[in-house]
């Protein structure tokens, strides 16, 4: 068995040693050096040249983010963020890591499943190719935001898009460019921890055209504006006699799956008519998840696309969708912005 060198950055001797422990309780790994903060971590890279790193935001002397800056430009490499803090999280993403963890729930938990959701990660970020860091953050122009012009009617009625590791920075790319004039909800069902889908976001509401919202319960969608299903639940739609799709979120349902929010337990709850008029995205992401929904909605007559291999992060999610025989066309991530504007 081949086994991969991790580097931990952190500023304390207690969680490294700890830290080192739960890597090294996975045969796939060893630890082939620690660092104590943002400078330390960089010239280790440089030297030990390991296949992952994981790192803590929060460090001396170079902080987490502007070290991690530094080496995505000068000695890239797979990092996995340790952290607790939302915001520091997604920022994380856009500067060029490939994956976070919650730090506390990791540290605290004794639940075997959340170790073995760290090995998982950890090995899917070996394979995994780096994403581009974001450099620019476009602002929202109030100005553009209030013109209105009518809207051209497709053959769709909603747009869902599903998406898990390297999910948020592959979302940015789309959701950025989506016009006021779009005629259609669109929801986003991204895997993420509870508490870091709202920050998601706020910082896409930020970015374009279009409003961004967590979608809540018993809310109506509405044309043109994005909502992203809260982690920590499951995201349902239901189409009401007037002909509005309706939230309506549970902690638990009857589908098995090891994700909150799901695809599949969204797309299962689809009725046929729904399914009919549903362009359905999938994008990077580690699992399975959408598989069994997408077969179903397929099966209705919903239009679905998936991201190539080769702009994914993790081609996982959007390979079993196209192994499987379900996908209309299956794009780079550039393409599918003006794909989905094709269909819509």
């Amino acid at each position: 068995m081949e086994k991969y060198g991790v580097l931990i950055v952190d500023d304390s001797a207690l969680m490294r040693k700890t830290i080192s422990a739960m890597i090294e309780a996975s045969p796939q790994f060893y630890i082939i050096g620690k660092a104590r903060n943002g400078r330390d971590a960089i010239e280790k890279i440089k030297r030990l040249k390991p296949t992952i790193v994981t790192m803590d935001i929060d460090l001396p002397e170079l902080g987490g983010i502007d070290a991690l800056k530094i080496i995505m430009q000068d000695c890239p490499v797979s990092v996995v963020i340790l952290s607790n803090e939302a915001n520091s999280s997604l920022e994380a993403i856009e500067c060029g890591a490939v994956d976070f963890v919650l730090k506390n729930q990791l540290i605290q938990s004794e639940e075997p499943s959340v170790l073995e959701d760290f090995h998982r990660r950890l090995f899917t970020a070996v394979n995994a190719k780096l994403p581009k860091q974001i450099t620019e953050q476009p602002k929202k122009s109030v100005a553009v935001k209030q013109i209105k012009q009518p809207p051209i009617k497709g053959n769709k009625e909603l747009l869902i898009i599903g998406s898990s590791t390297g999910g948020p920075s592959a979302l940015q790319t789309i959701m950025m460019r989506l016009p006021q004039t779009l005629h259609v909800p669109v929801l986003i069902i991204q895997h993420m921890p509870p508490g870091f889908t709202k920050p998601l976001a706020s910082r896409f509401d930020a970015l374009g055209p279009l409003t961004v919202k967590e979608a809540e319960h018993n809310e109506i969608l509405q044309a043109g504006t994005i909502y992203i299903a809260p982690a920590g639940i499951q995201t349902m739609l239901k189409k009401s006699e007037e002909g509005h799709y309706v939230v309506k979120q549970k902690i638990t349902t009857s589908v098995e799956t090891l994700y909150k929010p799901s695809i599949d337990v969204t797309l299962l709850a689809l009725d046929e008519a729904s399914s009919r008029t549903l362009l359905m995205v999938v994008l990077t992401g580690m699992g399975d998840d959408g598989l069994k929904g997408c077969r179903k909605v397929k099966r209705f007559g919903a239009t679905i696309l998936a991201e190539s291999e080769e702009t994914c992060v993790v081609y996982g999610m959007p390979k079993v969708v196209a192994e499987a025989g379900l996908v209309d066309k299956q794009l780079p991530l550039p393409q599918i912005f003006d794909e989905i504007m094709s269909i819509l």
